[in-house]
């Protein structure tokens, strides 16, 4: 599929967040999923990780017993993945890395059925978020689950955001500079402020390992650089997908910037096979 002119380089990103993955950060991608699912034991189970980024989650998976295929649509984070998997687990016949996009059919007719189809924080920056919604839902075997993240619809604030990612796709790389600085002083001045007075500066920012593993500049460059960029508010996704044959299971809602986390179980029985891992 055709790159878009305005797309953030998310696989750039996650290339530098390598530099800083350590054993505490994945321990904490193990425990987010855990939490998550509500087991530890995923031993023999089919996961599936959409968009896969770093491919840090592809790796808590895998340690926790899954069988793992990894997709996404950026060669750079592809290739994100398949160094951790030489770093990790060399050769493992187990955990699969290929590149795809969540908006490609005919690639993810090919992949197979999965008991835990994973899209955390992925579908919103492909462009056509309902279709991929729709797309990836064809992946969950029957009594699977779904585990998708989505930003909440904060209405003009989440415009007002898109406008500023968009500008910052537009702008060259040296002057990016000119959208980071006011939107870091704007996300975490009031913390770096609370800190400086209890006489701890920069003690938040140097000390941040948010529930998923990630440092707090690239979760910074992220959020502002993210786009395409969509939103969609609880009711909208949970409707959207009960049609579709799921319930919900979990919901984890975000005030404010973030997204929303949904667990849906599968009730009706889709046709399809195994994922692939011959």
């Amino acid at each position: 599929m055709k790159e878009r002119s305005d797309r953030f380089a998310f696989g750039e990103n996650w290339r530098q967040f390598l530099s800083v993955l350590d054993e505490q950060r994945i321990r904490e991608g193990e425990r987010s999923l855990v939490a998550m699912i509500g087991t530890s034991h995923l031993e023999g189970l089919r996961f599936c990780d959409v968009g896969s980024g770093s491919g840090l989650f592809s790796l808590a998976a895998r340690r926790l017993g899954a069988r793992v295929m990894s997709f996404d649509f950026d060669p750079a984070s592809v290739a994100c993945a398949a160094e951790l998997r030489r770093r990790y687990a060399p050769d493992d016949p187990d955990w699969r890395i290929e590149r795809g996009s969540a908006l490609d059919q005919s690639f993810l007719k090919t992949i197979g059925k999965f008991d835990i189809v994973y899209a955390w924080g992925v579908l919103h920056h492909t462009g056509a978020m309902w279709r991929a919604m729709s797309l990836v839902a064809d992946l969950v075997a029957p009594n699977g689950s779904l585990w998708i993240a989505v930003y909440n619809d904060q209405g003009w604030q989440s415009r007002a955001w898109w406008l500023v990612k968009r500008a910052y796709n537009a702008l060259p790389r040296h002057l990016r500079f000119l959208i980071v600085a006011p939107a870091l002083v704007r996300l975490w001045g009031p913390t770096m402020f609370r800190d400086v007075l209890r006489g701890r500066p920069f003690a938040t920012w140097r000390n941040y390992r948010s529930s998923r593993g990630m440092s707090a500049w690239h979760d910074l460059i992220d959020w502002v650089g993210g786009f395409p960029f969509e939103v969609a508010s609880r009711d909208d996704v949970i409707e959207f997908y009960s049609r579709r044959g799921f319930a919900t299971d979990k919901v984890e809602l975000r005030r404010g910037i973030g997204c929303n986390e949904f667990l849906f179980k599968r009730l009706r029985a889709t046709e399809g096979r195994e994922g692939r891992f011959d």
